[in-house]
């Protein structure tokens, strides 16, 4: 039987960095209140003239590296993200294009915070239903384009960052299980989400004069509803794999914010230093949390293989899922 496993991975963060002490400047605000409340000290903000795909691009080839394949054996692309280049064309067609995978086919995912788990879903069925052999799975955001940098409670949260991975067929499986849902009930963009911009609400005038093309966020609602479905997801995907949480490894949680890194761990029951924590350093890079922290925790020797590794992500829809992997 055919399996799907992780052979290759990478990650790309803009230089210029926003630190708690640069926002004091900017907004009402505080280092000690930004702490307090998100774990987060700083972020990194993508340069002016560059574009979700240009990040994509730099961390798609370091993920070829990494894999040591060529950029001609991959069969299909998938970028998940909230911010792509423009509404069409795809970002996944400039990302082909960028690395030179000209046999692939590419589309953009849209899952919020959980694309790169939803991705990863999407990779793995593709590979085992015998159709594709490697695909290239990247999350990637600017959400600095999307901020309202006069509001406090958002601004102080995002980063921008890509990451990405290759999957390919394997004898031995890789990815162990997958699950990954949805409740419209709670696609409600007041609680997080940009209202204008789409066909519900274009854009106009009014639109961006009331900052409706920025992220709005019902802040303590999404407390509540992470910190309960991201443990639900994890535990789904260790029984439909037959594991427990003590033998992960290492878990790697949606990186909103510390307490809420905190909580699901306490609720899943797994030791604090097996949890694999960024936040602090990049923020929420929605759709690349994950995979730039799996990046990052490989090259720092925190992952190695052989590992059980434990994903974990929720996001705006409400989207949410979980994967476990083998190294």
């Amino acid at each position: 039987m055919r399996s799907a496993a992780l052979i290759g991975t990478g990650s790309y963060l803009p230089d210029n960095v926003l630190t708690n002490f640069d926002l004091e400047k900017m907004v009402d605000t505080s280092n000690e209140w930004i702490m307090k409340r998100t774990g987060i000290s700083e972020r990194r903000i993508a340069d002016k003239e560059m574009a979700t795909s240009d990040l994509s691009i730099h961390a798609a080839r370091r993920a070829i590296k990494s894999a040591k394949i060529d950029p001609l054996e991959i069969d299909m692309i998938i970028v998940s993200t909230s911010t792509p280049d423009s509404a069409f064309p795809s970002t996944a067609c400039s990302v082909q294009n960028g690395i030179g995978a000209k046999n692939s086919y590419g589309f953009d995912l849209a899952a919020a915070c959980s694309g790169f788990v939803y991705g990863l879903d999407l990779a793995d069925g593709m590979i085992k239903s015998s159709r594709y052999d490697t695909v290239l799975v990247v999350g990637a955001e600017i959400f600095s384009r999307i901020i309202d940098w006069e509001d406090k409670s958002t601004c102080v949260l995002f980063g921008d960052a890509a990451g990405a991975a290759i999957i390919q067929v394997s004898e031995e499986p890789g990815i162990i299980a997958s699950y990954c849902g949805a409740d419209g009930a709670y696609a409600d963009a007041d609680l997080l989400g940009v209202p204008a911009g789409g066909s519900r609400m274009p854009a106009s005038a009014a639109t961006v004069d009331q900052k409706l093309h920025t992220v709005k966020m019902r802040g303590q609602e999404v407390f509540k509803l992470g910190v309960r479905i991201m443990p639900e997801a994890a535990q789904k995907v260790l029984d439909t794999a037959g594991v427990s949480i003590d033998q992960v490894d290492l878990v790697i949680p949606h990186q909103a914010n510390s307490r809420i890194i905190e909580a699901v761990g306490d609720r899943i029951g797994i030791d604090p230093e097996k949890i694999y924590v960024n936040v602090n350093q990049y923020g929420n890079t929605s759709a690349a949390s994950v995979i730039v922290a799996l990046d990052e925790a490989i090259r720092e020797e925190h992952a190695k293989v052989g590992d059980l590794i434990l994903l974990t992500v929720f996001g705006a829809g409400l989207t949410w899922g979980s994967t476990l992997i083998r190294l």
